[in-house]
């Protein structure tokens, strides 16, 4: 019995694409919350990246996700991003986002099936290369690894249970007393593996957010400096009919997307975003590790 996430899983992909999809195909609006441009001062010049950024812990470590929490206060020097509109802000952000060699994202986005939350905290980069956590709430999580051609994973037992719900006792019990706590690998193109794989591609996460979306233009609106985590940032209100989402821009080194709040209250979640350009944490695994591929003919 091979066990393998929940299709409804890619929700975290699909959502974190959305989240930078709303820095293009927008139309400008009014200023938001923010004072006027008149008073505000210039954007911070576009060499580097912000240094407050964590980098990815290894799978298989004890550090926490990242806590982020926005505060309210602008900078006393003045607003960023004077005289640009919030257009030009989304646009500025989206190239530097969507040009970005690796990053990390940490947070949680609904399930829509399940009706639990899916908390994810996973750096990717460009080569398809992953490191991190995939988790449901009060359904344990996975670690995965992806380097090159071949996928590692490893189950706690409360995800090898739910995910094998519905399946013979003596099955789940086979599986969990096989898998729970060890790492296993298979090929990344298998059919198996390609859900779990699906977190790994950065490519196709920022090839979406610069697509235009379906849904007509959302208008987009200026907000407040602040900060994420201590990084200098810029507010977005996304609106999309009565639904109102926040994005935070980085406004020192490059325009990065730093967070994403969902203001749905159909969908709420929040997803953040640093590491960028910073190395994956992407290695072989030591010790002892299960070849799926090898045993054949297990499925969940």
């Amino acid at each position: 019995m091979r066990p393998r996430a929940r299709r409804t899983a890619l929700t975290a992909l699909l959502l974190a694409a959305g989240a930078t999809a709303c820095l293009t195909g927008c139309q400008s609006g009014q200023d938001g919350d923010s004072a006027s441009d008149g008073t505000a001062r210039s954007a911070a010049s576009s060499g580097g990246s912000a240094t407050t950024s964590p980098s990815a812990s290894a799978p298989g470590s004890t550090a926490s996700p990242v806590a982020t929490s926005a505060s309210a206060s602008a900078p006393a020097s003045g607003e960023p991003f004077a005289g640009l509109t919030a257009e030009e802000i989304s646009e500025r952000a989206l190239k530097a986002t969507t040009g970005a060699r690796s990053l990390r994202m940490t947070g949680s986005v609904p399930d829509e099936e399940s009706g639990n939350t899916i908390k994810i905290d996973i750096a990717l980069d460009r080569r398809g290369d992953c490191a991190g956590t995939i988790g449901m709430d009060g359904q344990g999580e996975a670690e995965l690894i992806k380097t090159g051609d071949t996928l590692y994973l490893k189950y706690d037992e409360r995800f090898l249970r739910a995910q094998s719900k519905g399946q013979p006792q003596a099955d789940t019990e086979a599986v969990v007393s096989l898998l729970a706590g060890r790492w296993t690998s298979m090929s990344a193109g298998g059919a198996d593996a390609k859900e779990m794989a699906g977190f790994c591609d950065l490519d196709k996460l920022l090839e979406d957010a610069g697509g235009d979306g379906d849904d007509g233009p959302t208008k987009v609106t200026r907000g407040k400096a602040t900060t994420v985590d201590g990084t200098p940032a810029f507010t977005l209100y996304e609106t999309d009919g009565s639904e109102r989402s926040t994005v935070y821009i980085a406004t020192e080194g490059k325009p990065y997307l730093l967070r994403f709040e969902s203001g749905s209250e159909r969908e709420p979640g929040a997803l953040s975003f640093t590491g960028y350009d910073e190395p994956v944490p992407a290695q072989k695994p030591s010790g002892e590790i299960i070849d799926l591929d090898d045993l054949g003919g297990m499925s969940a």
